[in-house]
């Protein structure tokens, strides 16, 4: 009997880093998982690694930006119900005030933050029945300023907002709403952003210098974290912005 035995928890960004590693974790504490993400090859891949393990698992394979309607729609007639809802889809995309383009902002808006909203909206009815949470997965930038990826730090503090805003808007309904803060962790993000293989080796070289604890982070940790959350262990906390970052956040330039 696993934390999460028979909840359904729906996952975004769950073809790579710290979607996938929550869609294997919750998979393994009994959760029937509604997968979602873009890559059509990777989705099944997982959902097969999780039936293949024993577990239920429905793939949907959608753009969040355009398709929440969607998503929900397919996660109920999969499983008939709704506990949980991670919103692990995320891009990031450097820039500065100067050089950003409106197209970036708003790709980082429209990924990062309206789509997390709109699959809010859309899930709180089910949430509702049966007194279920949401787990963002927001950043370390939406906690500090940063220079050189302005959009991704604008849309992360916005999503932070709107988790501490949900949180209290609904705590009535029992629905609690949290989200998880990570440092850098080693996935695919940097590198779908635009970054190359050396620069990005040579990022995670220096992060182990801005991270106090001296490392990057590991998506499976980020996954245990995104796991106490929704599990019954944190039933009395919602509305946090949970900082998991190797103290990252409590650093200053030197």
């Amino acid at each position: 009997m696993g934390e999460l035995n028979g909840r359904v928890a729906l996952v975004t960004g769950a073809t790579s880093g710290i979607g996938r590693a929550v869609a294997r974790r919750f998979a393994r504490e009994g959760a029937r998982i509604v997968a979602v993400g873009r890559r059509a090859g990777a989705l099944q891949e997982l959902v097969g690694e999780i039936r293949g393990a024993g577990g239920e698992a429905a793939g949907v394979c959608a753009d969040v930006t355009r398709e929440a309607p969607r998503i929900i729609d397919e996660a109920m007639a999969s499983f008939g119900a709704l506990h949980v809802l991670v919103n692990a889809a995320g891009v990031i995309a450097n820039g500065t005030i100067e050089n950003t383009t409106l197209e970036d902002w708003d790709r980082m808006f429209d990924v990062n933050v309206r789509a997390v909203f709109r699959l809010m909206q859309l899930a709180v009815p089910h949430l509702e029945r049966t007194r279920g949470n949401i787990v963002n997965v927001s950043s370390v930038t939406g906690l500090r300023a940063f220079p050189g990826v302005l959009a991704y730090c604008a849309a992360k503090a916005a999503l932070d907002q709107l988790t501490r805003c949900a949180a209290l808007e609904l705590a009535p309904k029992g629905i609690r709403v949290n989200a998880v803060n990570p440092g850098v962790v080693r996935t695919e993000l940097h590198r779908r952003g635009g970054m190359s293989e050396e620069d990005y080796a040579a990022f995670l070289e220096r992060s182990k210098q801005t991270h106090p604890l001296g490392r990057v982070g590991e998506a499976e940790e980020i996954a245990e974290l995104i796991l106490f959350l929704a599990s019954d262990r944190a039933s009395w906390i919602t509305g946090v912005t949970y900082a998991i970052d190797g103290g990252r956040a409590q650093t200053c330039a030197r």
